[in-house]
């Protein structure tokens, strides 16, 4: 039986007004604003013809199913007229400080994800508007009269309906998911669609039957918890339109990672590496983007029955994407042969310089699970 103070909570929970605000095709659209000749076309930022991997893609190019983290091989194959263009990473970080100043015009509670979105409680804002959708329409009002630029904003009453609302009417759009809404927007979405889940788990998912959100529903917390972990207790309760997570202002990043499930599970040192090379260039994407060199390199291994393990090296600085692609390669020489198959790898970087508040900075990328 509830009680009194869970039922409260539960209340306080579904009364609150949280925006998902995203900058549309934030790297490409820059471009494009800042030169015309690009305007229209289709534009990928970051990586070139023949090698490196596409940082983000304007919507022209989009339609190629050209994607962020693609290697440009592929992309150019995709889009022949694709145009690579060299990423400007101070101008990306000056907008993202333009737009932030934005939010704060409505709320202290900001929380980045990364330069180009973040969640924001408006549940008590400071102009005391009292509608949600109205902060929002006025925030992407004035991001595109001082950028010129659009955003796109997702409401709701939690952070997982706000982000997945914000997805629905990009570019340029924004959508609600009301308290009523939430259970039933969310169980005919295809697992795969569900922020946190990956390729790999939507896999194993599909393998036990489970194909949309109300497939997820119908199962026990138990067999969600035995057969996913932690995270199967999250994938519970947002197959129900439920997260009580709060919007976290101002934290402290200690790490940037990512990391990422094979299909199959790999023995073999040159497969292996060839799958944590992308993870290496994601990261350092990252570290490019804020400037930040850390010290610690960190792998991490799970093996085929599950069982995890790190390992670490420190250096004066990882000052480039080969200086951590040699680390990481240094870390994983050193489990060659496994003593069993491996099923996830995963690369980070942690033992920054200096540790300013998040709103200056990205969130990890380790977010939930990442795939």
């Amino acid at each position: 039986m509830r009680s009194s103070d869970q039922d409260q909570n539960a209340a306080e929970v579904r009364d609150r007004k949280i925006i998902h605000i995203d900058m549309d095709a934030f790297y490409a659209s820059v471009e494009q604003r800042d030169n015309p000749d690009l305007r229209g076309k289709p534009v990928a930022v970051g990586g070139s013809k023949e090698r490196g991997v596409v940082a983000a893609a304007s919507y022209e190019a989009r339609r190629f199913g050209v994607r962020s983290a693609m290697p440009s091989v592929t992309a150019r194959r995709q889009c022949p007229d694709l145009i690579f263009v060299k990423p400007r990473f101070e101008v990306y970080k000056e907008i993202s400080r333009q737009v932030r100043t934005i939010f704060a015009e409505h709320t202290e509670i900001i929380e980045p994800l990364s330069l180009d979105e973040a969640y924001l409680d408006v549940t008590e804002n400071i102009q005391a508007i009292p509608i949600a959708t109205e902060i929002a329409t006025r925030i992407r009002a004035k991001i595109l009269s001082e950028t010129g630029l659009t955003a796109s904003a997702g409401i709701s009453y939690n952070k997982f309906l706000a982000k997945l609302a914000s997805d629905h009417r990009k570019p340029n759009g924004q959508f609600v998911i009301t308290p009523k809404m939430g259970p039933g927007f969310v169980q005919d979405l295809p697992v795969g669609k569900f922020h946190g889940i990956g390729p790999a788990t939507s896999a194993r998912m599909n393998s036990f039957g489970i194909i949309t959100g109300m497939d997820m529903r119908n199962q026990t917390l138990e067999f969600m918890t035995a057969n996913f972990g932690k995270a199967g207790a999250y994938y519970y309760w947002i197959s129900r339109g439920i997260d009580d997570r709060p919007v976290r202002a101002n934290r402290v990043r200690k790490s940037i990672g990512a990391e990422t499930t094979f299909s199959q599970d790999l023995a073999d040192y040159e497969a292996l590496a060839t799958e944590l090379q992308p993870l290496i260039e994601k990261v350092w994407r990252h570290c490019e983007a804020t400037g930040e060199r850390g010290r610690t390199a960190t792998l991490k291994v799970k093996f085929s029955d599950f069982e995890l393990i790190t390992r670490s090296r420190s250096v004066t600085v990882i000052d480039s994407a080969d200086d951590l692609s040699g680390l990481a390669r240094e870390l994983l020489k050193q489990l060659m042969p496994p003593r069993k198959a491996i099923r996830l790898l995963g690369i980070s970087i942690s033992g920054f310089a200096t540790h300013e508040p998040e709103d200056e900075k990205q969130l990890p990328l380790m977010l939930n699970v990442q795939e």
